[in-house]
């Protein structure tokens, strides 16, 4: 059994200059654990893979296409391929968010 604990990975680079943790990397999907703190945020973009995020902690906004809207703990929100998305915590507290992407995208995106 693989056990993957959240605080022993490594930061990895990010284009987004965000704290982002790989958890789950293999063809069929991608797991990433990503800190925001307040004032930080995404640049949006789109990716060619459909994507979800499951808010762990915190209420960050979430845009997804022309919508945005403050999430909060407990919720999963969903970002079809190809469509702008972006994540920003406009808070004062952290926000942990768990990204998923199936299948993978390609290491370009």
């Amino acid at each position: 059994m693989k056990i993957i604990e959240v605080n022993n990975t490594p930061n990895i680079a990010s284009p987004h200059e965000v704290a982002v943790r790989r958890l789950y990397d293999y063809d069929n999907a991608q797991v990433m654990h990503m800190t925001l703190q307040p004032g930080e945020s995404l640049k949006p973009h789109i990716t060619p893979v459909d994507v979800f995020f499951y808010i762990l902690e915190g209420t960050p906004d979430v845009q997804v296409g022309d919508e945005t809207i403050q999430v909060g703990k407990d919720c999963l929100v969903e970002s079809p391929k190809g469509i702008v998305h972006c994540l920003s915590n406009n808070s004062q507290s952290q926000a942990r968010i768990l990204v998923v992407k199936a299948p993978k995208s390609p290491p370009h995106a």
